[in-house]
């Protein structure tokens, strides 16, 4: 019985010692290699990491030069515009002549010129930066239209579909045309 219990503890030492053995005699050759690829791919990743930084100081560079480039244009393109507005004939307002057909005196870029438009509005489209006729002229319905509904179901139920060509035609001066139409209105609306 002990024989038994003899034989298989003996083979379990000796596999263990020669498992041992083959290990430690791996590990010894394959150490050498295992490092030199490690030390290989360490360089490999050093020689990566130069490259990038390289591409990204070039890069930055590039940055530096197009916003620099950005601003002469935009500088260039904000003198032109100021070139361009300069040489733009503007209408000159005549309040008398308009007070005579109008019958009423206004003072230029009044946007309650426009039938349909009171103090309360006008005040809304200055706060939406619409301060002129011409800008007025300008104003799309459907802004004209989201300005009031924004203001509140009070001024959403006036209807703009004309104040742009009313505005128009007071920044041009057609003083006559503007009072035949504003005749034919109804608070403004056709």
């Amino acid at each position: 019985m002990s024989l038994c219990i003899l034989i298989p503890a003996l083979v379990g030492l000796i596999s263990g010692l020669l498992g041992y053995l083959l290990g430690r005699m791996n590990s010894k050759g394959g150490d050498n290699n295992g490092s030199l690829s490690l030390q290989s791919d360490l360089d490999a990743c050093r020689a990566n990491t130069k490259s990038l930084n390289a591409k990204i100081a070039t890069l930055e560079s590039d940055l530096v030069v197009a916003k620099a480039s950005a601003n002469a244009n935009i500088q260039s393109f904000a003198k032109s515009v100021e070139t361009v507005s300069a040489g733009v004939a503007t209408i000159p307002y005549n309040a008398d002549l308009a007070f005579s057909i109008l019958g009423k005196k206004w003072k230029q870029d009044d946007l309650k010129i426009v039938e349909g438009i009171g103090p309360k509005i006008e005040e809304l489209y200055h706060n939406a930066g619409i301060t002129t006729w011409k800008s007025l002229s300008e104003t799309s319905v459907e802004k004209s239209q989201a300005i009031l509904d924004n203001a509140g179901e009070r001024y959403a139920v006036h209807n703009p579909s004309t104040w742009a060509k009313q505005a128009e035609l007071a920044y041009l001066g057609k003083w006559q045309e503007l009072k035949d139409w504003q005749d034919s209105l109804d608070g403004g609306k056709e």
